[in-house]
């Protein structure tokens, strides 16, 4: 039988809702995971969530050299709006694991303790599970999101370099998003050349490029969570 280790080190997440257990109080805003005194993680909890009603839960992934609070910005005017739960670990490096260690690990073991506890504590929506972030984090959204879309059921990618897998598994339905104009990730190797690689293999794709740089537009990302929402 695999291990648990071994599923890490092919990217792939043992965390899954729970559904025959009491949930915990909650409160609403930002609550810290608690796990690290440096670099930690954070949870949000919308203001209209109610334990009788699931709700929608975004796995959101800082760039390079970014923090947690910067995974709960991308979406985070809009969690009260739609109900969302985001999600928001550290890096346990500057980047992800694939990007700093050239393998995955040390942040695949973070995560999943992470979601285990969102799990633990608040009803989800298993119908509507993401996984996203901009820059690296969106790198290691897709990466993550193709590798374990038995849980996730979306994939949001702003501006993306590449897609790393050992092994898909599920097929979410993916959002990506690129400025023309982007200095740090050009667009031609990396989300166009992301694209082709999804269209070659049949992904439900929603590809948006944007007169732009490296960034986050607010009609961008307000699009990216009507589509979440919206779509099954």
């Amino acid at each position: 039988m695999i291990t648990d280790e071994e599923k890490y080190l092919m990217g792939r997440l043992t965390a899954g809702p729970v559904t025959d257990q009491p949930k915990d109080a909650y409160s609403a805003g930002v609550q810290y995971l608690g796990f690290d005194s440096r670099k930690d993680g954070n949870i949000y909890v919308p203001v209209g969530y109610c334990p009788t009603r699931p709700a929608a839960l975004a796995v959101m992934l800082h760039g390079a050299g970014g923090t947690a609070e910067h995974g709960i910005s991308y979406l985070g005017k809009y969690a009260d709006d739609h109900t969302i739960i985001l999600l928001a670990p550290a890096s346990r490096s500057s980047s992800w694991d694939i990007i700093s260690y050239n393998s995955f690990g040390p942040d695949v073991v973070f995560i999943d303790r992470a979601l285990n506890l969102v799990f633990e504590r608040y009803v989800i929506d298993t119908s509507h599970i993401a996984i996203g972030g901009f820059s690296d984090g969106a790198s290691y959204a897709l990466s993550l999101g193709l590798s374990n879309g038995d849980l996730f059921t979306h994939v949001i990618a702003f501006s993306p370099g590449f897609v790393y897998t050992k092994e898909m598994t599920g097929k979410p339905s993916v959002f990506i998003s690129h400025g023309t104009k982007d200095p740090i990730l050009p667009i031609n190797p990396c989300s166009r050349r992301v694209k082709s690689q999804l269209e070659r293999l049949d992904y439900n794709l929603n590809y948006t490029e944007f007169e732009g740089e490296h960034d986050i537009p607010a009609n961008i990302s307000g699009g990216a969570v009507e589509w979440f929402i919206k779509s099954p």
